[in-house]
């Protein structure tokens, strides 16, 4: 579903605290995605931005162009009832995100969903 649609079908989603846990997961043919989880409902999801032109501002930091919402495909993959479980399935996420393929990492933990 597209990222307004998962935000429209669930207004508790749209005013939850939401963690991040990196934007540069990559599948086995290298696109990106971001993983996020939603406080409120409990659920992790990834989100892929197709074809994101990535620029850099003045401070050198680099960051995605703005897409359309219409473009970010959000996908929930797991529901965690707590940060606690959550940051415990998740240990080594931010050594893992730097494989190849990150996403099999995900896989291991979540299996039904990616």
């Amino acid at each position: 579903m597209d990222l307004e649609t998962f935000y429209e079908s669930n207004e508790a989603r749209r005013e939850s605290a939401e963690f991040e846990y990196g934007d540069v997961w990559t599948d086995s043919v290298g696109n990106h995605y971001e993983l996020s989880w939603v406080e409120a409902t409990g659920e992790l999801y990834i989100m892929i931005e197709p074809d994101a032109t990535i620029t850099e501002d003045a401070f050198g930091d680099w960051y995605p162009s703005s897409e359309p919402v219409s473009e970010l495909t959000v996908v929930v993959i797991g529901q965690v009832a707590s940060h606690d479980h959550l940051e415990s399935l998740l240990d080594g996420w931010d050594e893992a995100i730097a494989q190849v393929n990150s996403l099999a990492w995900l896989y291991q933990r979540f299996p039904a969903k990616i």
